[in-house]
């Protein structure tokens, strides 16, 4: 991941029960986009990271959080 954030998106898409496509689905991007994002390949947007906690039940930062927020 990108210098200092922490992505627990495979974490809590597996406690789901989602597969990536199923929740590639739901937020209506390619599965390799929610491979990419899982694996610190991409940083989603906004808009994209917004989708993912809506999709999950949950928060953004639930899902992505900066490992030194000072």
């Amino acid at each position: 991941m990108p210098d200092g954030l922490i992505n627990r998106l495979k974490d809590m898409r597996t406690a789901a029960g989602l597969t990536q496509a199923e929740l590639a689905e739901r937020v209506a991007v390619s599965r390799k986009t929610v491979n990419t994002v899982e694996n610190g390949v991409f940083v989603p947007s906004t808009t994209l990271a917004l989708k993912l906690a809506r999709a999950l039940g949950c928060r953004v930062e639930d899902i992505f959080q900066l490992d030194d927020p000072a």
